[in-house]
C-alpha cells in the first residue's frame, strides 16, 4: 500500500482538516520546523494529537541557510542595486536583511553567487565587513520570509540546529516517534540525528543536496526511509536532469530494502485551483510507476485552498497504479475515475436506464395497471436508488428483511419493496410471464419479468414491518388496500415521460457525477417533508459543520403523502428562495426532490432512506427524532437504536447524524435542542402549514420572513399548496 504523508499548516491545522486527512487514509502527518517556531513546536503537537492517531513527523529545519523576517510579507529586490546582508538583527527591506542562521555571513567569501528563493534573485558577494556582506543584485524579483537561499560552493554546516535539537526533544517527550532529517549529507549526519531519536525511532532522511546524492548508499543503509527533496534539490542539480536522478535514487534505495518517498510540487497549482494540470498527474503516475512508496504533499496541504482535494487526488492516482493499461479491457471509453465517493450499497449501482425498451416492441404482452407509488419504486429500482435491489422482492427476500434486516446474501435491508396486486388483476399471466406496467392513463412505463407470485399473512408481515397491524397506522392501511398478492420480479423501464417536477430531481448517477464535478467525496444528506424552517436550516448548517462535509445535499420527498400534507411546488419553491437570498452556502449545498412516498415505516424507514442516499454518494444523513415515523408507533430512540444494531452485524456503508427538535429561545436569540426553559418555543410544521392556510404570519424566527412570503404569493395567486 502507498503512503501518503501531509504536511499540516495553516489551512490545516484544525480538527476539520486532520480528521478527513485521516479519513482518507493519510500515514503521516508532517511538521515543518522551518516554518514552526520552537516556542510553538509543543502546542502544534498536542493540537495534533488531540484529533487524531495518525503519527506526526517532525522535519527538522536542518543545515540550511534562509532569509530572515521582513518588514513586510515580502521585498522586492530591483536589479543592479546593492543590499547589505547583517549578522546583527534589522528589519528586513530592500536595503538590509538578515539570513538565517546570521553567523553563516562569516563564512561567505568575496565573489560568491547566492540564490534566494527557487533562483528568483541572484546575488553575488562584493564586498565584507564587520556588519555583514554586501550583495549586488544580478538578477531583481521578490523574495519571500523564511525561504531557501542557495550559495554556489559547498558551506559546511551542522546537520541539526539548536532548534531542531530542542523540537526533538519535546517531541520525544510527548510520544513522537517519526523524524525527518533536512539536508542529509552523509551517514555521519544520520548516525548524529539517530542518537537523538533512539533506536526505536523512525527516521527519513531527505536526499536534497549533492552530499546525499554522493552519500546515497550509505545513508539509505543507515536509515528506514529516504526523502526526495525534488525541490531543493534541484537548486544543486540541472532542473533537467531530476527525473533521472529520482528514477536513480528510488531503484537505489527500493534495491538496499529502505522506503523511498518523493516530495515537492506534486500537486502545486492545487495550491490555488480545485484541480491538476495533466503535466502533474502524469508526474505522479510516472512517480509511483518507478516504485515509489509513497508521496509527501506539502504546501498543498499547509497552506493551499484545497487540501482535501489534494489528497483526495493522490489517492485516485494511487489506485490508478494498480491499474494498468494492459489490464483493461473493452473500449477505453467506458473507464470510469476512480472515485473517493462512498461506494453504493452492495458494490455497485443496478441501474437499466440505458436498457429502455421501446413500447412498440411490446405489443400483446399482458398489462397491469399500477399506482403511482409503485410507479416511483419502479423507477428508483431502475435508477439505481434502491441498490443492490433491481426488481420486486421475492417471498424470500421479504421473509429475510423482516426477520433479520437483511437480504439472503447478508447485504443489509431494512425496507421490503414489493409489488401488489388485486386477484383479479393477474389473471392473464404467470410466473415466467413478462408483464407492461401502466400508469393510471393507461401508458406502459415499466416492464417486470415475473419471477414470482404468492399471498403472504397480510396481518403477520405488518406486524413485523411496522410493529402493528392496526388500521390507525397509515403504512399498514396502504399495504392492506394494495392487494393480496405479491409480484416479485426484475424491473425494466420503458422510454416514459417523467413528473412535472422531474427537472429538480437527480438519478444516483447523477448526484454522483455533479458530486465529482465539485470534489466533494464527504456529503451530509438530508430528508425532509415539508418547506425548510429555521428548525431545518439550523439542523442542516449544524450538521455540515460537525461532520466537516464538503457540502450539503438536499433531497425532501415530494411524492404523494396524506391530506392536508404540501404539494411538492411550495417544498421546492421554499429551499429555491432560501438558496436565491443566501440562507444556506451555495458553494456548498446541492438541491434535488426526491420522488418517493412515505411509509411511516419508523426505523425501518430511516435506515432505508439513508441506504438511498448511500447509493447517491453521501457519506452521511440527517436523522431527526421522529424521522419517518408516525404518531406514538415507535419509541423516541428507535432510530438510533437500530442503527446500533445493525452496524454490529453489516456494513450500512452511511453514517447517520442524529438530531434532536430544533427550536427557538427568545432570551438570548438562540437555536436550541428541546428544552422546558420558560424562553423555549418549538418550531412546529404543523403550526407553519396552518398559519399559512389560515393567512396568518408566521414569526421570522420560526419561517424566514422571504420564505413564507414566495409561500403566500403562490396561495394569492390560486396555487395549490396542500395535497387535498
Amino acid at each position: 500500500m502507498k503512503k501518503l504523508l501531509c504536511t499540516l499548516g495553516p489551512a490545516s491545522l484544525n480538527k476539520t482538516i486532520i480528521q478527513r486527512l485521516e479519513g482518507l487514509g493519510a500515514s503521516l502527518f508532517r511538521i515543518n520546523l522551518s516554518h514552526t517556531p520552537l516556542k510553538e513546536v509543543e502546542k502544534t503537537i498536542r493540537l495534533i494529537q488531540g484529533y487524531t492517531s495518525v503519527p506526526i513527523c517532525l522535519d527538522t529545519e536542518g543545515a540550511q541557510i534562509r532569509t530572515g523576517n521582513f518588514v513586510d510579507q515580502d521585498i522586492y529586490f530591483r536589479p543592479n542595486t546593492n543590499v547589505h546582508a547583517h549578522i546583527r538583527p534589522v528589519p528586513g527591506n530592500n536595503q538590509e536583511f538578515n539570513f538565517t542562521p546570521p553567523e553563516i555571513i562569516r563564512e561567505l567569501m568575496v565573489g560568491d553567487f547566492i540564490s534566494i528563493d527557487f533562483n528568483a534573485v541572484l546575488v553575488q558577494v562584493t564586498g565584507l565587513d564587520e556588519e555583514g556582506a554586501v550583495l549586488r543584485i544580478l538578477n531583481g524579483g521578490t523574495v519571500g520570509r523564511n525561504k531557501a537561499v542557495t550559495v554556489d560552493r559547498d558551506i559546511e554546516m551542522p546537520p541539526l540546529t539548536e532548534k531542531d535539537k530542542a523540537s526533538i526533544a519535546i517531541g520525544r517527550d510527548l510520544g513522537l516517534s517519526h523524524f525527518a532529517l533536512s539536508f542529509a549529507n552523509g551517514s555521519d549526519d544520520v548516525a548524529e540525528m539517530r542518537q537523538l531519536i533512539g533506536d526505536d525511532g523512525y527516521l527519513i532522511s531527505k536526499v536534497e543536496s549533492r552530499g546525499g546524492l554522493q552519500n546515497l548508499e550509505d545513508i539509505a543503509k543507515s536509515s528506514d526511509a529516504v526523502l526526495i527533496d525534488r525541490g531543493d534539490l534541484s537548486r544543486q542539480i540541472p532542473i533537467e536532469l531530476i527525473p533521472k536522478i529520482q528514477k536513480h535514487i528510488i531503484k537505489t534505495v527500493r534495491g538496499l530494502g529502505t522506503e523511498v518517498f518523493v516530495a515537492t510540487n506534486l500537486l502545486e497549482s492545487m495550491v490555488t485551483q480545485p484541480g491538476p494540470t495533466r503535466a502533474e498527474v502524469n508526474d505522479i503516475y510516472n512517480t509511483l510507476l518507478d516504485g515509489a512508496d509513497g508521496l509527501v504533499l506539502a504546501a498543498e496541504t499547509a497552506i493551499g485552498e484545497y487540501p482535501v482535494r489534494c489528497a483526495e487526488m493522490v489517492f485516485k492516482m494511487m489506485a490508478s497504479i494498480d491499474h494498468k493499461l494492459d489490464d483493461l479491457s473493452g473500449s477505453l471509453t467506458e473507464i470510469a475515475s476512480s472515485s473517493m465517493l462512498v461506494a453504493p450499497h452492495g458494490g455497485q449501482l443496478q441501474t437499466y436506464e440505458k436498457t429502455a425498451l421501446e413500447d412498440a416492441s411490446l405489443d400483446g404482452l399482458p398489462r397491469l395497471k399500477v399506482s403511482d407509488a409503485a410507479l416511483m419504486d419502479c423507477e428508483h429500482l431502475t435508477e439505481g436508488t434502491y441498490s443492490p435491489l433491481g426488481g420486486f422482492m421475492t417471498k424470500e427476500e421479504i421473509e429475510s428483511v423482516l426477520e433479520k434486516n437483511m437480504l439472503p446474501d447478508g447485504t443489509i435491508w431494512t425496507m421490503p419493496i414489493v409489488l401488489q396486486a388485486q386477484a383479479d388483476q393477474i389473471v392473464d399471466f404467470g410466473v415466467g410471464t413478462r408483464v407492461v406496467i401502466q400508469d393510471a392513463g393507461g401508458q406502459g412505463r415499466f416492464v417486470i419479468d415475473v419471477s414470482e407470485i404468492f399471498q403472504p399473512d397480510m396481518a403477520a408481515a405488518c406486524r413485523r414491518w411496522f410493529n402493528t397491524d392496526s388500521s390507525a397506522h397509515p403504512g399498514v392501511r396502504r399495504v392492506m388496500k394494495n392487494g393480496p398478492v405479491f409480484i416479485a420480479g426484475e424491473i425494466t423501464p420503458l422510454k416514459y415521460a417523467r413528473s412535472s417536477s422531474h427537472h429538480f430531481e437527480l438519478t444516483p448517477s447523477q448526484t454522483r457525477f455533479i458530486f465529482e464535478h465539485r470534489g466533494w467525496s464527504k456529503i451530509v444528506a438530508f430528508h425532509g417533508r415539508n418547506p425548510i424552517h429555521r428548525g431545518h436550516e439550523e439542523i442542516q448548517k449544524r450538521a455540515l459543520e460537525s461532520t466537516g462535509a464538503d457540502g450539503l445535499f438536499i433531497n425532501p420527498v415530494i411524492g404523494a403523502k396524506k391530506p392536508g400534507d404540501f404539494l411538492p411546488h411550495p417544498i421546492i419553491l421554499s429551499y429555491q428562495v432560501s438558496l436565491d437570498f443566501g440562507f444556506l452556502p451555495k458553494d456548498k449545498t446541492l438541491f434535488s426532490s426526491f420522488t418517493t412516498y412515505s411509509r411511516y415505516a419508523g426505523p425501518r424507514e430511516a435506515v432505508f432512506t439513508a441506504l438511498c442516499r448511500r447509493n447517491m454518494g453521501c457519506s452521511h444523513f440527517i436523522i431527526g427524532r421522529d424521522h419517518t415515523g408516525v404518531g406514538d408507533f415507535y419509541e423516541p430512540d428507535a432510530n438510533g437504536r437500530m442503527f446500533e444494531d445493525l452496524a454490529k452485524v453489516g456494513d450500512i456503508g452511511i453514517e447517520p447524524v442524529f438530531f434532536d427538535a430544533i427550536g427557538y429561545n427568545s432570551e438570548n436569540d438562540t437555536y436550541e435542542a428541546e428544552s422546558d426553559k420558560g424562553n423555549w418555543q418549538s418550531i412546529s410544521g404543523t403550526k407553519i402549514r396552518d398559519s399559512l392556510r389560515d393567512g396568518v404570519p408566521i414569526a421570522d424566527w420560526m419561517m424566514r420572513d422571504e420564505v413564507q412570503n414566495a409561500l403566500r404569493q403562490e396561495l394569492l395567486s390560486g396555487a395549490p399548496m396542500f395535497v387535498e
